[in-house]
Formats: C-alpha cells, structure tokens, sequence
C-alpha cells in the first residue's frame, strides 16, 4: 500500500455531478469546480494533488456500453504512462457501477497503479446527499494508501472492483461483496496477451437466464446474431434443463463453432459445481465453462476482455478457469 501523491479523477458521469432539468436529473459538466469549492471549506480536506479530466461524453451510466469501458482504460492507461498520474478516482453513476469496475479489473490487468470507482445514490448538492461522504472517502484512501488494482469504495465500505454486487436501488449502502465461494488457481504473472497495454475491441455478448419455458428456438434465435460469448445463468449449482436434447445441440453446435459459454449460477450465494447433478453435467458435456462462483458482472467483463483481445475460444477457456486478479480465489 502506498499513498497516491498525482491522483487524476476522471469523471464521466452519474448521479454524483447530476442537476435538475425539466426532464429529470442529468449529467451535468463544471464538477471539477463543484468539487474545489467544497474541499476548501472543508477543516480536515484530503491533503493530496490532484486533477479532473472529464469523459466526454457524460452519460448516466444506465447508457453505459462497452464503448464508454474501452474509453475509460484508454484514458487511465494514458494518464498513468504520459501523464505520470500515480492514481485514479473514475466518478460513475451506480446502475452499472459494479459492471464497469469488474470490466475494468480485466481491462487494466497489471497496471502499477491503484484505480477506485465511487459515485452517489444522490446528486452533490441535494440535501441529506451521500455524494461527498463518498467523493471524500475515496480521496482520504487515495491519500493514506491503497492497493494496487480495481477497488470499489461506497457508503464506507471498500469492495474488490470484481466481486462487487449493486444490492439495493435506493439505500446508501447499495453495494456488497456476495458471499460467493472462490475455486479458482490464481495466476501468478500475468501474460502479455492479458496485460493492460494490450488492444481490446467490442465483442457480441449476451446474457441468458435459464427459466421454466426456455425453448431451443430463443437459443438458437439468439445465437443466429452473431453471440461470440455466452453468459448462461444456470439454476442453483450449474443445472439446465438436461432433458432437451435440442437445447443440448444448439449448446454443442454453438461451441464447436467457436462461441465461448461459460455457466453461473443464479443464486446470489452459490457456485456451479456442474458434477452434483446429472442435470448440470450434461450442461458441462456441451462445452460449457464453469465460472465457479464468479458475479454476473464478473463474468461478463472477464469474458469481454478475453475475447475483445482477440483470443481464441480455447485460449479464452483456458483463461477465464483461473483466477486473473482475485475474482475467482482468496
């Protein structure tokens, strides 16, 4: 741990920065001077330099692709390597809050520098706000130290960027780290194809729950639009329905033409352990991927970043089974 002497916070967005309009709450620009004015009436202000950069364009992070996650590591990468920031703050709205700091955990693989998300259930301003709680919280970490890595910090709390979870839509203390279980080896050295300096592009992902009623037709629908990674969110310990040989095929022939899909389970306290069942096994036969008991948000940005770097599906297998940076073991 050490303490961030050249912190760049990069805005982009969210609750936090947001004002009134006649439409509703937006984001709004001019947070940098918001954001001055009150550390200087504070007494015991967080006393280190620092610089906002604001990504343009703001959006509330309901709007959030992966578009805006591949600009955010382009900024970071910049800011640490030409800039010779020591240390990021990224102010995000809440929705997908927890999506972008588990994708940014993979997109910034190796970067010697602590990243820490925060953001607000209410706007900077607004009366009973949590916004400098937050805001003033993550610089006083920033100031006497952190760890290297993705973090998110929220009401108090500091949470591994890819283990976090949004919990509640409206109380302050919306975000926890699910009780998951962590199965995976963990990778001792990071390799080169994986390193943050590496090109990383869009891919076609898509996550699918498995429900009573699921048909082989919305399978094999979806597939047909060009899926290079599927996310298939399987009952409690990795089980489908077993029963379908047509769903079963589509699986198969899915995998064999080069999809990557990989199992979670929908239970936010469980793991898939696909041998405990027939049920989950003959899901496993298709070519499935556990994801152990990784998050959906987990899940999700590990497999953009593998694929995005252009990986093939059976490298990407390979990667997504061990643990990259604490998401999947202690």
């Amino acid at each position: 741990m050490r303490a961030v002497k050249n912190l760049l916070v990069l805005y982009t967005g969210g609750t936090i920065g947001m004002l009134q309009t006649p439409q509703g709450l937006a984001p709004a620009g001019g947070f940098e001077a918001r954001m001055r004015e009150h550390l200087q009436q504070l007494a015991d202000a967080p006393l280190l330099t620092w610089r906002l950069h604001e990504l343009t364009p703001l959006i509330d992070s309901a709007n959030m692709q992966q578009g805006n996650w591949l600009a955010m590591r382009e900024a970071i990468v910049e800011a640490v390597e030409r800039d010779g920031h020591d240390g990021i703050l990224l102010l995000h709205g809440t929705d997908t809050l927890a999506y972008t700091a588990a994708a940014l955990s993979f997109l910034l693989l190796g970067l010697p520098v602590p990243v820490l998300l925060t953001g607000s259930m209410l706007p900077a301003g607004a009366p009973d706000s949590d916004a400098w709680d937050n805001l003033c919280g993550a610089l006083r970490l920033m100031a006497t130290g952190i760890d290297n890595g993705v973090q998110l910090y929220f009401h108090g709390q500091l949470l591994h960027g890819a283990r976090a979870s949004k919990l509640r839509s409206e109380a302050f203390d919306a975000f926890a780290t699910l009780p998951r279980e962590r199965d995976g080896q963990r990778v001792e050295t990071i390799p080169a194809c994986l390193d943050y300096r590496q090109p990383c592009q869009p891919v076609n992902l898509m996550v699918l729950p498995v429900f009573p009623g699921l048909q082989v037709g919305h399978l094999r629908g979806l597939l047909a639009s060009g899926v290079q990674g599927l996310l298939l969110e399987c009952y409690g310990s990795g089980t489908g329905p077993s029963d379908d040989q047509d769903l079963l095929d589509a699986l198969h022939d899915a995998r064999q033409g080069g999809v990557l899909i990989a199992a979670i389970s929908q239970c936010p306290e469980g793991a898939v352990h696909f041998d405990t069942y027939a049920a989950g096994s003959r899901l496993r036969d298709t070519g499935l991927v556990s994801a152990g008991g990784m998050t959906r948000e987990a899940a999700l940005g590990k497999m953009f970043a593998l694929l995005g770097t252009g990986l093939d599906v059976q490298a990407a297998e390979h990667w997504f089974a061990l643990d990259l940076c604490g998401e999947r073991a202690q």
